[in-house]
């Protein structure tokens, strides 16, 4: 029986309040075109912001003063059908005409955090999803999956400094820990487009099978962890040579969707949708450790500062789950808008 949410918040920031600063959480809803922002320590719902249309992609600036989400005019599709990995690889289908739709809210959106409101959008390319932010916040790289692209925001300029060419739908995007490279998932064909940050212009392309969605790296960025979502698997890449050289199986039923690696590099969460479960993975064996269960198709993950909790965007039920890590089980869940699709920490600094 899940307990009741004041109740677990009076525990909850007891717990926590002496070992961790300050944060928030910022969560996007998919549906109701909207940011929820809460108090991490509390699990107090601080406000709705408006954020239309479509918000995914969510990240806060580095110096924790804005929120940024991927707007998107695109509306949302069912997920594919699981399939098991062909024999014979079939070839490659021919290329689809672009799909004509609305585009006019295209963008990257800026929330004040301490005012909790839409500043502005700034540009973006076509239907951008996915974003990651360098180091000083200068740059954001954002995957266009409708456009089949990869885009580069100056945040100070407020305009595209370049618009690259990668495979079809793209979708998580991640800078490598030195910021050399950006690694695109890109879905369709499965493949990681690579970019270098500093000429702006792809320089290679890895094949990973099974509709890849999102990925984390080892702490020394020796590794990539690639979750494959058709497939329930996660790839094992070695960054040096550009290869798999890994598969972790996941669980029956598994839908791999996103994940978070833990600050120390010690452990690897990851959302496996319909499944309703986060996987826990040891990074150094390359194997599954545990199961968590949560929320009706997991999707974003989070984890707080310190390393504790763990959060989880619920789509279908409307909120997100609250994972205590030493535990690892959900304790309580918190009400959001309609359709939360990411999540993210927001330090206060």
């Amino acid at each position: 029986m899940q307990r009741p949410v004041v109740l677990i918040s009076i525990l909850w920031l007891s717990a926590t309040f002496a070992a961790a600063d300050g944060y928030q959480l910022a969560v996007s809803n998919e549906k109701s075109n909207d940011v929820t922002i809460i108090d991490g320590p509390s699990g107090k719902v601080l406000g709705t912001v408006p954020a239309s249309p479509r918000p995914r992609g969510i990240h806060p600036s580095p110096d924790g003063k804005f929120i940024y989400v991927a707007l998107s005019g695109t509306a949302p599709e069912g997920p594919p059908a699981a399939r098991a990995k062909p024999a014979t690889p079939p070839p490659p289908p021919a290329p689809r005409p672009p799909v004509k739709k609305n585009r006019g809210g295209d963008g990257i959106g800026v929330i004040d955090v301490k005012e909790m409101k839409l500043l502005k959008i700034l540009p973006s390319g076509t239907d951008p999803e996915q974003f990651d932010i360098n180091t000083d916040g200068k740059l954001i790289y954002i995957s266009n999956e409708d456009g089949r692209a990869a885009s580069i925001l100056d945040v100070g300029m407020e305009k595209l400094l370049a618009t690259i060419r990668v495979q079809e739908e793209p979708e998580g995007v991640r800078l490598s820990r030195d910021g050399a490279l950006c690694y695109i998932t890109c879905e369709t064909e499965g493949y990681l487009c690579l970019i270098d940050t500093k000429e702006r212009k792809s320089v290679g392309e890895i094949h990973v099978d099974g509709r890849p969605r999102d990925l984390a790296f080892s702490l020394d960025g020796a590794k990539a962890f690639v979750p494959s979502e058709t497939e329930g698997v996660v790839r094992v890449l070695d960054t040096a040579m550009r290869k798999v050289i890994a598969t972790i199986q996941l669980p029956e039923g598994s839908r791999p969707m996103a994940c978070a690696m833990s600050a120390d590099g010690k452990r690897l969460y990851v959302s496996n949708g319909r499944a309703e479960t986060i996987s826990v993975i040891d990074p150094d064996q390359n194997k599954v450790i545990g199961s968590i269960r949560a929320g009706a198709r997991v999707w974003g993950l989070a984890i707080s500062p310190d390393g504790k909790f763990l959060y989880s965007a619920n789509g279908p039920s409307n909120d997100i789950s609250i994972i205590d890590l030493d535990t690892q089980k959900e304790f309580t869940r918190i009400k959001c808008g309609e359709g939360p699709w990411g999540i993210c920490v927001v330090k206060q600094n």
